[in-house]
């Protein structure tokens, strides 16, 4: 790994006004020079707190975007509930106001949801696409358990944890009010906010895809390997050749660590980026 933490120059930052949303973006590199990668974190998670680790390694040879979500990090919470709909037209939003009109996008969990929802609904802006610890159908999850404990969740079970210490450091509203908030917002998704997608909708992505999972996550293996079956994978390919889309799984790692195995997850990423086979 690149030790580029101390040297690496600090990113442009600033808002985008959407609105009432004032969704804050940070820019590594310079995205003018070739394609550049979005970055979209998880629910609960930021961009430091997701993607931190990463961004020095991502941001070698290409200008890098990331984004804080609605009621996130930075961005400011608005009336109006989470959708993976919603959340992709704000990331359109920023990618206007940069003047990028294609880029490859890197989601996790409910940023994998709004990466998928990007690749679908408009394909015209997406090159390559990322989706990591995100199932496309509710049936991916492993049991009720995720929507139910999603849904119980309260400022108290996370008290103490670095994610509610980073919300009242960035928030621009810093309470555990708001940030009860945001926890009601994320268990009222399950109930249609990031809906199922068809198999043909899956079938039908112009981009190649990279599905990373890992191997205890939220999000079952049976239905990663599902998931790279419609994206045309899970074939011989010493015979019929190795399709664009793959599948990484990785190991020792649950759902909310899925990018913690910095090194794997950067050679994983960056190998899918640079192929120019895919």
């Amino acid at each position: 790994m690149t030790d580029q933490t101390s040297s690496a120059p600090r990113p442009e930052t600033g808002y985008v006004e959407l609105g009432q949303l004032r969704m804050y973006y940070e820019v590594h590199g310079d995205v003018a020079d070739g394609t550049p990668l979005v970055l979209l974190h998880g629910g609960l998670f930021d961009i430091e707190q997701q993607f931190g680790a990463l961004i020095p390694d991502l941001a070698v040879g290409r200008g890098v975007v990331a984004v804080d979500f609605q009621g996130h990090g930075r961005t400011n919470d608005i009336d109006r509930p989470f959708s993976a709909a919603a959340f992709a037209e704000d990331v359109l939003g920023v990618l206007d106001h940069l003047g990028i009109g294609r880029a490859d996008i890197f989601g996790f969990s409910v940023g994998g949801a709004v990466a998928l929802d990007l690749a679908i609904d408009h394909p015209e802006r997406v090159r390559r696409l990322i989706v990591s610890s995100t199932s496309f159908a509710a049936s991916g999850m492993r049991g009720s358990e995720n929507a139910d404990a999603v849904g119980a969740m309260t400022v108290d079970m996370i008290a103490g944890t670095p994610m509610e210490a980073a919300y009242l450091a960035k928030s621009p509203h810093p309470d555990l009010q708001h940030l009860q908030v945001l926890l009601d917002k994320l268990g009222a998704t399950y109930e249609g906010g990031f809906p199922d997608r068809t198999e043909a909708e899956l079938r039908a992505i112009a981009a190649p895809t990279l599905i990373t999972v890992g191997d205890a996550d939220m999000v079952s293996l049976e239905h990663a390997v599902e998931f790279l079956r419609l994206r045309g994978g899970d074939v011989n390919g010493d015979f019929v050749g190795v399709p664009a889309s793959q599948l990484a799984v990785f190991p020792g790692t649950t759902h909310f660590f899925g990018l913690a195995r910095t090194d794997l997850v950067r050679d994983v990423v960056v190998g899918f980026l640079d192929d120019p086979s895919a």
